[in-house]
């Protein structure tokens, strides 16, 4: 079966830290790029963070130096460690692989920052 899943996200305190993980099956996983997104609510989703199948990394300027992209190619497993969290990283967090054009999108996982 063709799928992302994504999972980690919960209640964090300001400042804390969460990992969020999103696990593929069904396609190639170490020729994807893969990327994570946010949607908090009554906002457009926006890319927060990408890598490429050869481990290149970017960010959104809003959380760089706070979160860090990861992929683990033998469980075809890609990371998103967050520290250093605010209420505004508040948002359901997707992963999107891509191999050429195709994308495929996971279906979420709430992150809440709050005291």
């Amino acid at each position: 079966q063709v799928q992302l899943v994504e999972s980690g996200g919960g209640l964090a305190q300001p400042g804390g830290s969460l990992r969020l993980s999103c696990t593929a099956s069904g396609i190639i996983f170490r020729i994807s790029a893969m990327a994570w997104y946010r949607q908090a609510p009554g906002k457009q989703r926006e890319l927060v963070a990408s890598i490429t199948a050869g481990g290149s990394s970017d960010y959104a300027d809003s959380v760089k130096g706070r979160f860090t992209i990861s992929r683990d190619n033998a469980k075809n497993i890609v990371y998103l460690q967050m520290n250093s969290l605010k209420p505004e990283d508040t948002a359901v967090y997707y992963c999107k692989s891509r191999i050429v054009t195709k994308d495929l999108w996971g279906l979420g996982t709430q992150v809440t920052v709050s005291s």
